[in-house]
């Protein structure tokens, strides 16, 4: 099982400097020609977008009340766990206009990999299983990730999530049971 937690995610600055954000996890790991990548940005001021050519992206506002997002002249109001997908070579930028954000950024390089995002409320009864080409991400609640029990691990093993920590899928998926609400971003290749 595979847990990153968000205390450990180090900000780095935007593709233009006007922002910074926290890599959860990308592929090839570390690099700008990423195939797809999952981050976490906090805007605090408005202003443009970096531009991601070939890159297809799903913003989530994760918190804060608002953002309005400009792409290619056309404004869309984001509001908490709405995901909105833009593409990368568009001319965007922000305003903010009740205070600074925090926002799930997914992007994924097109014809290479088609990205999607779902946002689940959880359950304490019933279990949220996490695939092998999918990513959890908490953002808000409590809630408890379970590896399924296996030869070197008969009982499974089990970890809490905190806000913002993340759990990679994997075969057998591991399972998420709690309070509160997960980001699924699930990603397929298009490549053959």
């Amino acid at each position: 099982m595979h847990i990153i937690r968000y205390r450990d995610l180090k900000p780095t600055p935007w593709r233009n400097g006007a922002g910074t954000t926290r890599e959860v996890m990308s592929f090839p790991a570390g690099t700008e020609d990423f195939d797809w990548r999952i981050s976490i940005a906090e805007v605090d001021a408005a202003g443009e977008f970096s531009a991601f050519p070939g890159v297809e992206r799903i913003l989530t506002l994760i918190e804060g009340e608002l953002l309005v997002l400009t792409v290619d002249g056309v404004e869309h109001a984001m509001e908490r766990y709405r995901p909105f997908r833009f593409s990368g070579d568009s001319a965007t930028s922000c305003v903010l206009p009740v205070g600074s954000t925090r926002n799930l950024n997914v992007m994924a390089r097109r014809g290479t990999v088609k990205a999607y995002l779902s946002i689940v409320e959880l359950s304490k009864k019933r279990a949220h299983p996490v695939f092998d080409d999918q990513v959890g991400i908490l953002l808000q609640g409590n809630a408890v990730v379970t590896a399924t029990p296996t030869d070197s691990s008969p009982s499974g093993e089990s970890a809490e999530l905190g806000t913002l920590d993340a759990v990679r899928g994997s075969d057998p998926a591991p399972e998420v049971l709690g309070r509160g609400f997960l980001a699924v971003v699930t990603l397929e290749s298009e490549t053959a």
